[in-house]
């Protein structure tokens, strides 16, 4: 089954005061099902900003609490910082991470802004998704104003709030709760003090732009349209919000973005975009630092563009697009930026330890220990991946060989090939004992009644058929990287045809282990319509796979006796 997880972002007006901050992050800790993952306190906007996942439940349980501690002890009538702000819990959006529709994450919304205002009695505001009307959408206009001007605000009739009393409440202010996509807040380090020169290169990037001026651009009287609004000349970045200030901790001023929709504007498009205005306004980017966490595909899509620029294969490991990405985005300029605490899928990993964790050394001991897993299903999934591997260090190694520059393109293409098998093949590692292990579990169901002996019968039934599905999966993806597999001892290196030699044999060993145990499953499944489609896939596989590794044999020999 799959979790259903949401995220929650809240963002509260106080960056400062170290007790207050861990009080709200306490509240949150201790709420059932949550998991806190990151808190990010900014001294100079006098603002903290906290990420948390879990179900939808417990989500919004752990949400409602910490913004009752967070109202109790903030008061807003002393609060001054560098961040726009409305609230003492000015914005908490929920996002929907997994198992979780967006209509289900406005309806979680909905619920907590009528418990805010009925059992604390705030003043809520709904955004983005949630939002009831089109014009309250953006946050920035709901914010509009900010604090110093919500009293006035609640005045206007079209600023009734969505929830709770359209009454000034001094201390707390207002809170806007929301349901958006994922959202990526970013700052971008310039070598300068001055907010207005910040301001200016992100007037040229933030999707709004700035505003029209009739004759002088800087002095001219602002333009408007029919209605009396000020018109805009719109930015070079789709779905990007950003404003420009000075963060006094640090001595510089820094392009604040939020990058509402990452398809749109990725975040290393974001980044030399950023380079490229403020270098036509004399100023340069010295580094950037991400607020709150970022999906693993940001990383690595970035670390991928860097090594494009470079002509570089993109077909390494994570670990190393992660690093690339690091150091080309100047992640670690204002404080160090750490993978496992910052990138949001590492973030929420099981803490068990998984088989691909261990070393080589203790994977081969466990293999050997009297436990019947991991076996020859994990060993089998194992040698694939050591031989997608092989493949993709051909690869790299090709992409790179003096003279062949204007090649890098091709091989770095096989790389990635090779490295979506290798990285199958890991995760089918660990899945195939848990396939495994799933079936034993599924063996200890209770057998009292007729009624247990059904569903355990079922059960053993579904995870006997999963426990067969792994193994084919590790067929299928081990028989597919022979294409890599022969690309690159038929055009690869040369230097390096034995090792594609060895990538074959791999291949093979692993299609025709898992095939085993493809087999020795189908035996317990009562289903032969469904036995018989899998093992006449099986059996295509095995039998390819042994044409597949001589062929690839055929041609390493022919290179090797001819260079």
């Amino acid at each position: 089954m799959i979790q259903r997880l949401i995220e929650c972002v809240p963002n509260f007006s106080e960056g400062q005061n170290e007790a207050t901050i861990e009080a709200i992050a306490k509240a949150i800790r201790n709420t059932e099902g949550v998991k806190l993952l990151n808190v990010d306190p900014g001294k100079a906007t006098n603002r903290t900003v906290y990420t948390f996942v879990g179900e939808p439940e417990a989500v919004t349980q752990a949400a409602f609490q910490a913004i009752k501690i967070g109202t109790a002890l903030i008061d807003m009538t002393t609060q001054r910082g560098e961040h726009p702000r409305m609230g003492a819990c000015d914005v908490c959006p929920l996002i929907p991470i997994a198992g979780v529709s967006m209509h289900e994450a406005v309806d979680y919304a909905k619920e907590l802004s009528q418990r805010l205002a009925d059992e604390l009695g705030l003043t809520i505001y709904n955004y983005e998704n949630a939002a009831t009307s089109e014009d309250r959408r953006n946050l920035a206009t709901i914010r509009e104003g900010e604090y110093e001007g919500l009293e006035a605000k609640l005045l206007k009739p079209e600023w009734k709030p969505d929830f709770g009393p359209a009454k000034f409440n001094a201390k707390s202010g207002a809170t806007v709760v929301g349901a958006r996509d994922f959202l990526i807040a970013y700052n971008v380090n310039l070598n300068t003090t001055s907010t207005r020169r910040a301001n200016s290169v992100a007037f040229d990037v933030r999707e709004r732009g700035r505003m029209k001026r009739i004759g002088d651009p800087i002095v001219g009287e602002i333009a408007k349209d029919k209605d009396g609004n000020p018109e805009y000349e719109p930015g070079t970045l789709r779905s990007v919000k950003a404003i420009g200030w000075f963060i006094e901790e640090y001595g510089i001023a820094q392009i604040s973005m939020n990058l509402t929709n990452i398809s749109e504007t990725p975040l290393h498009i974001a980044f030399e975009e950023v380079c490229e205005k403020a270098w036509a306004r004399g100023l340069r980017v010295t580094g950037s630092e991400i607020v709150g966490l970022v999906p693993l595909s940001s990383m690595l899509e970035a670390g991928k563009h860097f090594l494009r620029r470079q002509k570089r294969s993109t077909g390494v490991s994570d670990q190393e697009l992660i690093r690339i990405a690091i150091l080309s985005l100047g992640l670690n300029e204002l404080s160090l930026f750490h993978p496992r605490e910052r990138i949001i899928e590492y973030a929420i990993q099981d803490s068990q330890k998984r088989l691909v964790d261990l070393s080589l050394e203790a994977f081969v001991h466990e293999t050997a220990s009297e436990s019947p897993a991991p076996g020859g299903g994990s060993v089998a999934a194992t040698l694939g991946a050591l031989g997608a591997a092989l493949a993709t260090m051909v690869a790299n190694l090709s992409s790179h060989k003096r003279g062949w520059d204007d090649r890098w393109e091709e091989f770095s293409s096989w790389a990635e090939k090779g490295k979506a098998a290798h990285d199958r093949l890991l995760f089918l590692i660990d899945e195939d004992t848990r396939a495994f292990n799933g079936l034993m579990a599924s063996f200890g169901l209770p057998k009292s009644t007729d009624e247990e002996r059904a569903a355990r019968s079922e059960a053993i039934q579904s995870a006997t058929k999963y426990a067969m599905q792994i193994p084919l999966e590790v067929m299928r993806t081990a028989h597919g990287s022979f294409e890599t597999i022969k690309a690159m001892a038929k055009d690869g290196n040369p230097n390096s045809v034995s090792d594609a030699g060895v990538a074959a044999l791999c291949a093979r060993s692993a299609v025709l282990g898992a095939y085993l145990n493809v087999k020795i499953n189908a035996g317990g499944i009562k289903d032969k319509v469904f036995v018989a489609e899998i093992m006449n896939e099986a059996d295509d596989l095995a039998a390819s796979a042994k044409l597949l590794e001589s062929e690839v044999l055929e041609v390493v020999e022919h290179v090797m006796s001819t260079t």
